[in-house]
């Protein structure tokens, strides 16, 4: 790969510098407010789902672990070790459907990325613009990660892109905030290649357990182990990117290495990561957002459906067809949001809606088709939604750009609302406006542990 065994690439010096200078450097106006936009996003994901079955057992598991008191885990009382910390709090970010997406590399950056740069924050009393800066740094690096393999046929293989890109993201974030030079982050990111895993045995995942430990819970552990074996001394190979058995011939036949330095620095890949207005599966959200709009737009109730043909790409529609899980069930959803008339976190995954007469009524007049031509469409992820009224009309609405995408995103304004809907229902009114204000001027926060009673009060 264009060095010897023990010299280091040009790629692998650019990343390492990069990665090292990270908090002395200045982003865009824009793209710190992205960032802000994914870690609230982010944050707001784990107080949710730290009522949800994948972030109370990650939270009991890992006080039964006990720990130095570096971290603290979201939504409870535990402080730990920053390895726990961030093994809990990924668990947490991904314990349903909510976090955000990057789908050029496919996957979920947020939910590992930024509970490792929190973890290893609080462990370094670090500041909200050095928090803010790892953050975006992990988004660009984990993305990278795997477009240089080819996410696509990287996952067509059987291996889990998701924990890859959050892996190695979360390394950045969390090499950055140990404050390591160059030198120690190229043999961190031997370590973290040292532990990369994952396989895509998570879409059988019937109880999303399995697929929080796998998307971010592991990665977002992986990482800051790296990052505080680099604290403790630990030396390893220089240069992974390159050279005999490196990283990227392991898993790729043909890997574009130069992807990870290519105009790094100036293209930030956190301004292509979409964020969900749906806490729900993402194949879902394009039909959801198609019913806002009939719904909205033509006064469509549900006394007034007689049936509904939702069309999704063929290669998704089977991955939330009649599941178990109320939030990636796309004909429970759809049924939902027209009996209720709107659909927020608390609706999306309550299990005894999926048992109500009203919505079972719905749902059986709901029929959901995978479609060649949609599997093929870009942007990725469309819907089409047909509806026959009872009055006999015909309604149609295609949603090409899904609300809260790079193409189509949600601004502040709706990003705060879903960040104080999921923050509410665990912390209070009260409390959940205080997150949200104070993520929103996360610049200001001299020690990112002053942030404790705000995330576990």
């Amino acid at each position: 790969m264009g060095a010897g065994p023990n010299e280091i690439s040009a790629v692998m010096r650019t990343v390492s510098a990069h990665v090292a200078a990270a908090l002395q450097t200045a982003i865009p106006r824009d793209v710190a407010a992205k960032g802000k936009h994914h870690l609230l996003d982010t944050l707001a994901a784990m107080i949710s789902g730290s009522r949800l079955q994948p972030g109370r057992m990650a939270t009991a598991y890992v006080q039964g672990q006990g720990g130095m008191p570096e971290a603290c885990v979201i939504g409870s009382d535990i402080m730990t070790s920053a390895v726990n910390a961030a093994l809990a709090n990924g668990m947490l970010a991904h314990a349903d459907e909510t976090d955000d997406s990057h789908e050029p590399s496919f996957s979920h950056p947020g939910c590992a990325v930024v509970p490792a740069a929190l973890a290893m924050a609080e462990r370094h009393g670090r500041s909200g613009t050095d928090l803010l800066r790892a953050v975006v740094l992990g988004y660009d690096i984990g993305a990278r990660f795997t477009l240089a393999l080819g996410p696509r046929n990287f996952y067509a293989r059987g291996f889990s892109s998701h924990a890859f890109a959050g892996l190695f993201g979360a390394s950045a974030a969390a090499f950055a905030l140990a404050g390591l030079g160059a030198d120690a982050v190229r043999q961190g990111f031997s370590f973290t290649a040292q532990q990369a895993s994952g396989l895509a045995t998570w879409v059988r995942d019937e109880e999303h357990v399995e697929k929080a430990f796998d998307f971010a819970g592991m990665p977002a552990r992986n990482a800051v182990a790296s990052a505080t074996m680099m604290t403790a001394g630990f030396t390893g190979v220089a240069d992974v990117f390159s050279g005999d058995r490196n990283v990227f011939a392991t898993f790729a036949a043909d890997p574009d290495i130069a992807v990870m330095s290519r105009e790094l620095g100036r293209n930030y890949e956190i301004m292509r990561a979409n964020i969900k207005k749906w806490s729900v599966g993402s194949p879902i959200q394009a039909a959801l957002d198609a019913i806002e709009h009939l719904m909205a737009q033509e006064d469509l109730t549900s006394g007034q459906v007689d049936t509904i043909l939702v069309r999704l790409p063929d290669s998704e529609a089977h991955i939330v067809d009649g599941r178990t899980m109320p939030d990636v069930n796309l004909q429970h959803l759809v049924a939902v949001l027209l009996v209720r008339g709107g659909l927020d976190f608390k609706s999306a995954h309550d299990y005894a809606l999926m048992e109500d007469a009203s919505v079972h009524a719905m749902r059986k007049r709901i029929r959901l088709v995978a479609d060649a031509e949609l599997g093929a469409a870009v942007p990725r992820r469309q819907a089409i939604v047909e509806v026959a009224t009872r009055d006999g009309r015909r309604l149609r609405r295609r949603t090409r750009a899904v609300r809260g995408t790079a193409d189509n995103p949600m601004d502040t304004v709706e990003i705060e609302a879903k960040a104080f809907d999921l923050a509410k229902d665990v912390f209070g009114e009260q409390t959940a406006h205080a997150f949200v204000r104070r993520i929103g001027e996360i610049e200001t926060v001299a020690d990112v542990r002053e942030l404790r009673p705000l995330l576990q009060p």
